[in-house]
């Protein structure tokens, strides 16, 4: 028996291509940067999912930029090198030991990875660090103790500065950057860590890019944690800089680079759920709310 055309199982899945038509359109050609990090770094289907993402909007007309963390990977090298993990003011000590694994880990470990899983569906991956061509400058970061007092964390860099001329020249030849958290110093003597939430913004600000997403391990952010688990879906730069002071240590660096990027001319920043596989594509070709939406106070939902 003929199947009629209303019946056909395949009608699913073109209804899916046809839903997400108005965003191919709206999202041609701009600029994403993806910041990579949470449980979708250390679990294999989550990591192959996501870079099936990329290339998807890659070939959907968007310009991807990743830029990844590696927490996890970095405190499992620093053990297997027998260097203790020191934490002060509630950030990991840096040494110049500890600087080198963490540069090998992310460099050559962490990005050649996903590198790797990108361009298994063609060679359009690129990795590189901050401190190749000067894409990213620091300053020595100085956190201060309960006391006001200045405290010494090591090679931890503050970010001063992007220039985003080799990220730019690659998203020219159709690439897909790849880019290490891993910072030049402003005096050229020494390398930084600097941390991957706020470099992610601070490339997005600097490639003036459509929109900047924060993959997380949470479903965004709650309105009232730990007493709720709702999230909301989406709010100003001004209602995110009036509830930045009480977040939750985790969520600061991801709110507060959603904050300066949407004020610093990035269309709309998010943080979604990272745990989900296609996250990306539920976010960005879909009315599926499944994260926080951040906009600029002067512009309309973009979803």
């Amino acid at each position: 028996m003929r199947i009629s055309t209303q019946e056909h199982p395949a009608l699913v899945k073109a209804q899916s291509v046809m839903d997400a038509l108005p965003w191919l359109n709206r999202h041609q050609g701009m600029i994403c940067v993806i910041k990579f990090g949470g449980n979708a770094m250390i679990n294999d289907e989550l990591k192959a999912a996501f870079a099936h993402d990329v290339v998807f909007l890659r070939h959907a007309g968007l310009k991807p930029v990743v830029v990844h963390g590696g927490g996890p990977q970095i405190s499992s090298a620093l053990r297997l090198h027998n260097i203790d993990s020191e934490f002060k003011a509630g950030l990991r000590v840096t040494s110049p030991e500890a600087m080198n694994v963490v540069r090998m880990v992310l460099a050559g470990q962490v990005q050649r990875e996903l590198v790797g899983l990108i361009n298994q569906h063609g060679p359009l991956a690129v990795g590189l660090t901050g401190e190749d061509a000067d894409t990213v400058t620091a300053t020595k970061h100085w956190p201060e103790g309960e006391e006001g007092e200045k405290i010494d964390i090591g090679r931890v860099g503050e970010i001063v500065g992007v220039n985003p001329g080799a990220v730019e020249a690659l998203l020219a030849d159709g690439r897909i950057p790849v880019i290490s958290p891993v910072a030049r110093s402003v005096d050229d003597e020494h390398v930084y860590n600097v941390n991957a939430d706020t470099a992610a913004a601070a490339i997005a600000a600097a490639l003036n890019a459509h929109t900047l997403v924060f993959l997380t391990d949470v479903e965004g952010l709650y309105a009232d944690w730990p007493h709720s688990d709702e999230v909301i879906s989406r709010l100003s730069a001004s209602e995110l800089e009036k509830i930045l002071p009480e977040l939750a240590d985790g969520m600061v660096p991801k709110m507060a680079g959603c904050l300066h990027a949407v004020r610093n001319g990035v269309g709309s920043a998010r943080v979604i759920d990272g745990r989900v596989q296609h996250s990306v594509l539920l976010e960005m070709f879909t009315r599926e709310e499944i994260g926080t939406l951040v906009m600029p106070d002067t512009e309309q939902d973009p979803r």
